[in-house]
């Protein structure tokens, strides 16, 4: 359809069963308003022209924090807030994409190959996922995208990954009849973050972005991660999950990020090896003396933070596969103690004065002690969002209390939706 009855479709409701089914039935109209805002966008920047959707959704990593880059386990989530875009195909090597708020980034993708001067650009992203795209015999080809999300930036919901994975998808189903799988998307995604744009990020996000729903993923083999999709319903045991913004970002955290896998591949390189994927508790633990004197002892802590954690996800697995919210919500608190005293990523030593996420766990421990809920920090940490499952009779009791300190509109109250990256 052109930009003209693409509206009309969407005014008329012949999209609502979709948007239902990404956002549920209470979001039907604002869905409906938010894409006809984006088609009316797209056509003040571009034209009247063939046009179509595409949806990517933001995640939520449930349990294995700081996993999945040496080659971990997780259990993760996508979630009902997404990047949505309007797109149409051109007939050059160009591709420019808007994102609402921002300037067009232009790419000529005849010529693809990294420049450290473009890291941390969004253009460096497109030109990674082209590049990622070749390099795996994919097609790709021009196009021109406005896009608008609400996953917000800095919040631990993966804004990047959600970006980068519909890069992809939009090639996908542009130029190869929508046939590559969006695992295989998510990899090439991720190569694109890190060698791109300079970021070294595991393939966590990207792959929940792309999957959707609740997935356990195992990165033992990083070139062909092990993926299981749980029928685990969050909403039918009675709870929400919300996500706290804290007020904090993720700008110029990159050195933290990329020191925690760095730290623990140090301590799998005295080891002789590239990752902790099989280094057992063991071995870690008879070797510490040695460790800390060449490591230093918060990689040590990092690394046995590391072994934790994938039985954790292991054992979280196994409860939700019996019904076992209990020893489930074990797991979360458990892993948050390990995040916050092990893995130390609660916040960053270059700004101590600044410890939102330290705060927003204090205060939920407050407030939801004895009510059979669990919290812990959510995404990469340093700055940003926690997570709380909640009781839905408690949840507007504790939306109100955090947003009396983090402000409105920082309780994020959220559902999981069952389709990765999609065209709508």
């Amino acid at each position: 359809m052109n930009t003209k009855e693409l509206i009309n479709a969407i005014g008329n409701k012949e999209f609502d069963d979709t948007f239902a089914a990404l956002y549920t039935e209470a979001k039907v109209e604002l869905q409906r308003e938010r894409y006809i805002d984006a088609v009316n966008e797209f056509e003040k920047l571009y034209g009247e022209k063939e046009v179509c959707l595409f949806s990517v959704p933001g995640r939520s990593e449930i349990s294995g924090n700081h996993t999945d880059h040496n080659h971990g386990r997780v259990i993760a989530a996508s979630i009902d807030l997404d990047i949505i875009a309007v797109a149409a195909k051109r007939g050059d090597s160009a591709v420019s994409v808007t994102s609402k708020g921002f300037e067009p980034d232009n790419v000529d993708i005849s010529e693809l190959s990294p420049n450290q001067a473009q890291y941390g650009r969004s253009s460096a992203l497109i030109a990674g996922v082209a590049d990622g795209f070749v390099k795996n015999g994919f097609n790709i080809g021009g196009y021109e995208a406005y896009t608008t999300s609400n996953v917000f930036k800095g919040s631990g919901l993966s804004s990047s990954a959600a970006f980068e994975v519909m890069i992809g998808n939009i090639f996908n189903h542009f130029y190869n009849e929508g046939k590559i799988e969006n695992s295989k998307i998510a990899m090439i995604s991720q190569y694109a973050e890190n060698v791109f744009f300079g970021k070294p990020c595991g393939l966590m996000d990207q792959m929940a972005c792309a999957v959707g729903g609740f997935i356990n993923i195992d990165f033992a083999d990083s070139s062909n991660p092990v993926i299981r999709t749980s029928e685990f319903d969050l909403t039918s045991y009675g709870y929400s999950l919300c996500i706290v913004n804290t007020g904090g970002n993720h700008t110029d955290l990159t050195d933290d990020y990329a020191a925690v896998p760095a730290e623990m591949k140090a301590i799998a390189s005295y080891f002789g090896r590239d990752v902790l994927g099989d280094i057992t508790e063991e071995e870690v633990v008879s070797a510490i003396p040695a460790l800390r004197e060449r490591f230093g002892d918060r990689a040590v802590l990092r690394s046995l933070h590391f072994i934790d954690e994938n039985k954790r996800v292991d054992a979280q697995v196994e409860c939700l596969s019996k019904n076992d919210l209990k020893g489930f919500f074990a797991g979360v608190m458990a892993s948050g103690d390990s995040s916050f005293k092990l893995l130390q990523n609660i916040f960053t030593v270059k700004n101590p004065a600044e410890q939102g996420l330290t705060l927003a766990l204090d205060l939920t421990k407050r407030a939801l002690t004895g009510k059979d809920a669990a919290w812990r920090v959510h995404g990469g940490g340093f700055a940003g969002t926690i997570q709380a499952f909640v009781p839905n009779i408690y949840v507007d009791e504790y939306k109100s209390y955090i947003e009396k300190v983090f402000g409105e509109g920082s309780c994020h109250i959220l559902t999981v939706r069952t389709k990765g990256a999609i065209m709508l």
